[in-house]
C-alpha cells in the first residue's frame, strides 16, 4: 500500500523476513528473535527524501528502526519556525521516549532527510519487544535516557536564551521611552535656547534701571528653583492656566496663551508677575514674559532629560541587581528590592495588558543570605506566569511577611487558575498546560528547585477559578545558594 502521492510505501511482512537485517542493527545485535511473542507482523515502510513520517501531536504512537537513510527530528517553534532536534541514522531505533514516558502524542515532526527505508512496530509490539527481550530493554532505555538528557540540556539552553531575549527585548522597550524623550527634549532645547537667545538681544537693547533688574532677578530665582510646582488637580491646573492668560492678554503680552501653561506649570502666579507689569512698559513687558517663558521652559526640557536618564540608569541598575554575578561574594539580598527590580524588567508586559500591582511588603527584616540572582529567576518565572494568566485590566498582588525562621512571598493572579487535576503535576519537568511549542514545561520546575535546594525553602500553590495563590518560604538564616543559577524557563 501506499500513503500520499507515491512518497510512502508501507507493507506489511512478516517479522522472520527481516529477521536477519534487525540482528544486523545495533538495537537488536544482542536480541534472540526467536524468543518474540506477540509480534508476528511489522511495517516495512520506503519513503521518499522530505516525506513527514510523524506530525506533531499525532496520537498514533509507533517504535521505528531505520535501516537504509536518515531522518530527522524537529520541535516547531511559537514564531512557526523549527528546531532540528537530531537525526537517526541506520541501525538507530527512535520513537521510544512518547511511549515510555506515558505521552498522549509526538511533539515533534519526524521527517526524512533522503530515501529511506525503515521499519515500524505497533505501540502493542513494542511494549511486548520490551517485555520478551531484556537486552533490547536494556539498549533502548539507554537510548531514551541519552535523548533525554541532550533534549533537557538543549532545552535549558534555549529556555535561558529565549529568556534573555525577553529581558532584552523588555529592557529595549523600557529604555525606548525615556530615550526618545530625552532626544525630543534635547531638539526642543536647541530650539528653545535660540529663541532665548533672540530674546535676550532684543530686551537688552534699552538700559534696564534698578527696579526693573530686582523684578527680573527675582523672576529668574523662581524659574531656577526647581522642575516642578506642587502638583495640581486637572481642573485646577486648567482653571489657572486659563486665568493667567487671561491676564497676560489683557496685558498685550504676545503668545499670552502658549507662554500660560508653561508658566503655571512650573508654579508661577498672577501676583509674582505684577512687578513686571508695574515696571515695564508693554513692549517690553510682553519681550520681558516671553523671555520667561524661554526660560522656564529650558529648565523644564533640562528636567525632562534628568528624568529620562534617570530613569535609564534605574533600569541599568535593576538589570544589574536581577543578573548579578555569580562568582560574588556571598551576601545578604534585600528581597523586597529583589522583587521591584523583576517588577521594573517585567513592566512592558504589565502595560501591555494593563495589569496593576499591589505590593504589600511585611517582612521585617526583608534580607536573605544568598549569592548571585537565583532568587531573581524565581520572581520572574512566578510573575511572569502571573501577568499571562491575568486577564487583561486586572491585578495581581505581591506580598511579604515574617515568620518564626521564615520570610515568606505569595504571588497571587485572579485568572482561571489550575485544574485540580492539574495541580499535583506543576513542578514536575517538562510537564506544561500550554499548547504545543508555547513552552517547554519547566520554569515551575525551576523555582521549585531553586527554593527547595538552593535555599532549602518551601513552595506550595492554592488554585481555584479567579484565584491562584504560590507561597515561597525561604529560610531567614538557613540554606545559602552556592552553586550556579539555573537558567530561566517559561
Amino acid at each position: 500500500m501506499s500513503e500520499g502521492p507515491q512518497t510512502l510505501e508501507i507493507e506489511s511482512i512478516p517479522l522472520p523476513e527481516i529477521a536477519s537485517q534487525l540482528r544486523a542493527s545495533r538495537i537488536f545485535a544482542q536480541t534472540n528473535l526467536d524468543n518474540l511473542r506477540g509480534v508476528d507482523r511489522v511495517d516495512r515502510i520506503r519513503a521518499r527524501a522530505g516525506t513527514v513520517l510523524v506530525e506533531p501531536g499525532e496520537a498514533n504512537l509507533s517504535y521505528w528502526l531505520v535501516l537504509e537513510g536518515e531522518i530527522r527530528a524537529e520541535r516547531p517553534e511559537p514564531d512557526g519556525t523549527s528546531t532540528t532536534v537530531g537525526f537517526a541514522h541506520p541501525g538507530d531505533g527512535f520513537g521510544e521516549a512518547p511511549l515510555l514516558t506515558g505521552k498522549n502524542s509526538s511533539p515533534f515532526l519526524i521527517r526524512t532527510v533522503v530515501d529511506t527505508l525503515l521499519i515500524r512496530f505497533t505501540e502493542e509490539g513494542f511494549w511486548n519487544l520490551l517485555a520478551c527481550c531484556p537486552a533490547l530493554r536494556k539498549t533502548v532505555r539507554a537510548n531514551m535516557a541519552q535523548r533525554l538528557q541532550v533534549y533537557q540540556v538543549e532545552a535549558l539552553h534555549r529556555e535561558k536564551l529565549v529568556s534573555l531575549g525577553t529581558l532584552a527585548a523588555g529592557l529595549m522597550h523600557e529604555l525606548h521611552n525615556p530615550g526618545s524623550a530625552a532626544k525630543r527634549a534635547a531638539s526642543q532645547l536647541r530650539e528653545n535656547l535660540l529663541r532665548l537667545q533672540r530674546l535676550s538681544l532684543r530686551f537688552s537693547d534699552e538700559p534696564k534701571n534698578r527696579q526693573q533688574l530686582d523684578c527680573m532677578k527675582q523672576l529668574l530665582e523662581h524659574a531656577l528653583s526647581g522642575c516642578h510646582a506642587p502638583a495640581l488637580s486637572t481642573l485646577e491646573q486648567s482653571d489657572a492656566e486659563e486665568a493667567l492668560a487671561d491676564w497676560l492678554a489683557a496685558a498685550g503680552v504676545e503668545n499670552a496663551f502658549t507662554i500660560a501653561p508653561a508658566l503655571v506649570g512650573i508654579g508661577f502666579q498672577q501676583n509674582e508677575l505684577e512687578c513686571a507689569r508695574d515696571v515695564f512698559d508693554a513692549g517690553s513687558f510682553s519681550d520681558a514674559l516671553n523671555w520667561l517663558d524661554s526660560l522656564v521652559s529650558s529648565v523644564s526640557l533640562v528636567c525632562a532629560i534628568e528624568e529620562s536618564i534617570a530613569r535609564i540608569s534605574e533600569l541599568v541598575m535593576a538589570v544589574k541587581k536581577f543578573a548579578y554575578d555569580e562568582r560574588s561574594p556571598a551576601k545578604e539580598l534585600d528581597v523586597h528590592d529583589s522583587l521591584q527590580s523583576t517588577l521594573t524588567i517585567l513592566g512592558h508586559k504589565l502595560r501591555i495588558k494593563q495589569i496593576g500591582v499591589e505590593k504589600r511588603f511585611g517582612a521585617s527584616p526583608s534580607t536573605i543570605h544568598t549569592r548571585g540572582s537565583a532568587i531573581s529567576q524565581v520572581w520572574t518565572n512566578l510573575i511572569d506566569n502571573a501577568v499571562d494568566a491575568s486577564p487583561p485590566n486586572s491585578q495581581i498582588e505581591i506580598a511579604t511577611w515574617s515568620e518564626p525562621g521564615w520570610l515568606s512571598v505569595s504571588i497571587v493572579d485572579h485568572g482561571e487558575g489550575i485544574p485540580p487535576e492539574v495541580q499535583p503535576r506543576i513542578f514536575e519537568p517538562f510537564f506544561t498546560t500550554k499548547p504545543l511549542g508555547s513552552g517547554t514545561g519547566l520554569g515551575l520546575e525551576i523555582v521549585h528547585r531553586i527554593v527547595t535546594q538552593k535555599f532549602g525553602g518551601k513552595i506550595e500553590v492554592e488554585s481555584r477559578p479567579g484565584n491562584t495563590r504560590f507561597i515561597i518560604r525561604l529560610p531567614q538564616n538557613g540554606t545559602m545558594e552556592t552553586d550556579q543559577a539555573t537558567p530561566m524557563a517559561k
